[in-house]
């Protein structure tokens, strides 16, 4: 005859211990290769080996990809922050290169915009990363910095130079409201540029531009 006991459940969460057991008369031989289950504790059975299923990959395509609203709003804000670094830089370059070298022509102070807005990215990026809660060492934040995503930056800096120059031809005029407006226009346009790659890549590997 078999005889089952139940004990009590170790945790309220736990399944209860269920032990079997059997007269000593009738103990299976240890000839037999057949062995009884004996302790059972409710959970699934492990499956085979090779048969583990391994965890797909998220796609961009997925469903669900898109509509994380905690990844929009942290890649928004590294998307704002990227802006304003590279903002300065641009229109600080564009205005002192029509100030002074007037005759330079437009494509190359576009480039050497660009150029300072890289730079003026990574490093405010290195001051916040140094003085914000971070607080890295210089070094640890200018090698972090540096490792931004280019590809975010050069898609913000690009849109923004094109509209910036479709809409004023590239002319940087203070006292005229229409060029305060191309300003705004263009810095939109750069950031929601920039956003859904930002987004994409800290969904996916979850590293942010910055």
């Amino acid at each position: 005859m078999w005889k089952c006991t139940q004990g009590f459940a170790l945790a309220s969460r736990r399944p209860l211990l269920c032990i079997t057991t059997f007269p000593i008369h009738q103990l299976p031989s240890r000839s037999k290769k057949t062995i009884p289950s004996s302790v059972h504790l409710g959970y699934p059975p492990m499956q085979q080996r090779g048969q583990c299923s391994k965890s797909r990959e998220i796609s961009y395509f997925d469903a669900g990809f898109w509509i994380s609203k905690l990844s929009w709003k942290r890649a928004s804000v590294n998307t704002f922050r990227c802006l304003v670094g590279c903002t300065m830089g641009d229109f600080s370059a564009l205005w002192t290169l029509q100030a002074y070298c007037p005759t330079l022509g437009v494509g190359a102070a576009m480039a050497i915009s660009m150029a300072s807005g890289l730079t003026s990215s990574m490093l405010l990026e290195t001051v916040l990363l140094r003085l914000g809660k971070d607080q890295l060492t210089w070094r640890q934040a200018a090698t972090t910095a540096a490792g931004m995503s280019l590809v975010s930056m050069l898609a913000m800096e690009s849109v923004q130079n094109v509209v910036d120059y479709h809409l004023t031809g590239g002319m940087v005029n203070l006292q005229d409201p229409g060029f305060w407006a191309a300003a705004g226009i263009s810095i939109t346009a750069g950031f929601f540029a920039a956003l859904p790659y930002n987004y994409a890549r800290l969904r996916k590997y979850g590293k942010a531009c910055h």
